[in-house]
């Protein structure tokens, strides 16, 4: 008896040690491959009103489709299929804020349309004040609401909840009040104009207090890191008190990241605001990286590889920023994104763009596409 009591415990001890193993491993959703499912996209870009031109590459007169019907497959597990009224429900009251340049506009974008396709009927507005966008869920009807339940409560009592109280309470439960926004800062550090001129500075990050607040921060910056000419938004770079007319943009990259890291060390709270910081975003300007040499750019491209690694290898930059993200305090989950957007040369909108045929885009994004995977994963990572 007490040997066959010994063996039950054992078994017992050694199936408990084992799920405990199972659910400490955790899938990496930024490792897999591309793979076609029919039941892609997520949205149509007709549920979508609000789309910007320059992502809108069905309305521009893209025909070809295909481009929309794949999923990423991660090796060794499976993505959940995105739930726009499980994630409002879950941020109910709370907001949103994407943080950098023109791909936070792309995948702000792809979130709010995800967002509205589950949850047609919700009424929405958008707004914008300066460099903030604010996409909102129902506030007015949500404030209304919410008084009128207040008042309810204190003047007619609970003898006639089931008669009204409870069907506006039914209402209040489907009103989200759910602010997803976008703050354009290219450089997440400041621009400051003197009297020298534009100053980007790399040891400032006075817009920050922007960010403070917020439920949930989504960090992306290097786009606009190697321009010059024209398009440089900025004359000198200052760090400390020195100032330079340009220096090695790899180097002020890697210290411009250095200086946000040390301040969502600095001001952020983990138990009360969750901050991602999204790799580089690629783009397709050259066909010999992906096996191609003849290709100049991504137009006429309509299949993603379908291949785990890019041939091409990864871009610099992303390595400067897990090095930042490695030397960081607080918690940061990194939206490492590179990797399977390198392999989607078919999603950009190319000639179908803002631009049209002379303004050839590879570096942004047609809704649907990419960035709903982006928000996907995003998604996966919060549940």
């Amino acid at each position: 008896m007490g040997l066959w009591v010994l063996g039950v415990f054992f078994i017992f001890a050694v199936v408990c040690i084992g799920n405990a193993v199972g659910i400490e491993e955790k899938c990496d959703f930024f490792q897999g491959r591309w793979v076609r499912d029919e039941t892609y996209p997520l949205y149509m870009t007709e549920e979508c009103p609000f789309i910007e031109r320059e992502f809108n590459c069905q309305k521009n007169g893209r025909l070809d489709d295909l481009y929309l019907k794949f999923r990423w497959q991660p090796n060794g597990c499976d993505l959940q299929r995105f739930d726009g009224q499980d994630f409002l429900e879950k941020f109910s009251g709370k907001s949103i804020m994407f943080v950098g340049d023109s791909l936070s506009r792309n995948q702000w974008q792809s979130l709010t349309c995800m967002l509205h396709s589950s949850v047609p009927q919700a009424q929405y507005n958008v707004t914008r004040v300066g460099d903030i966008s604010i996409f909102t869920f129902m506030t007015d009807h949500v404030w209304m609401v919410r008084n009128f339940l207040s008042w309810f409560d204190n003047h007619v009592g609970s003898d006639c909840g089931p008669l009204l109280g409870g069907k506006l309470q039914a209402a209040y439960n489907n009103d989200y009040d759910v602010k997803v926004m976008l703050h354009r800062s290219v450089y997440l550090v400041d621009v400051v104009r003197e009297k020298i001129g534009r100053v980007l500075k790399l040891d400032s990050i006075n817009g920050g207090k922007i960010w403070k607040n917020i439920d949930m921060l989504i960090f992306n910056t290097w786009h606009w890191w190697n321009r010059r000419g024209p398009s440089q938004p900025w004359d000198y770079i200052q760090i400390g008190k020195k100032i330079v007319k340009d220096m090695d943009r790899m180097v002020a990259f890697q210290k411009a990241l250095t200086t946000w890291a040390n301040w969502v060390d600095f001001n952020i709270d983990p138990t009360k605001c969750m901050v991602f910081f999204q790799g580089v975003s690629p783009s397709h300007y050259n066909g010999t990286s992906w096996g191609e040499p003849s290709a100049k750019n991504c137009v006429r491209e309509k299949v993603p590889l379908l291949v785990s690694t890019y041939p091409g290898g990864p871009p610099p930059a992303l390595g400067v920023q897990k090095g930042v993200m490695s030397r960081m305090k607080k918690a940061v989950q990194f939206l490492d994104v590179t990797n399977l957007s390198l392999l989607r040369k078919d999603g950009h909108p190319s000639m179908y763009g803002l631009g049209g045929p002379t303004g050839m885009d590879c570096s942004h994004w047609c809704l649907s596409g990419v960035p709903d995977t982006w928000n996907e994963i995003l998604y996966n990572l919060i549940l």
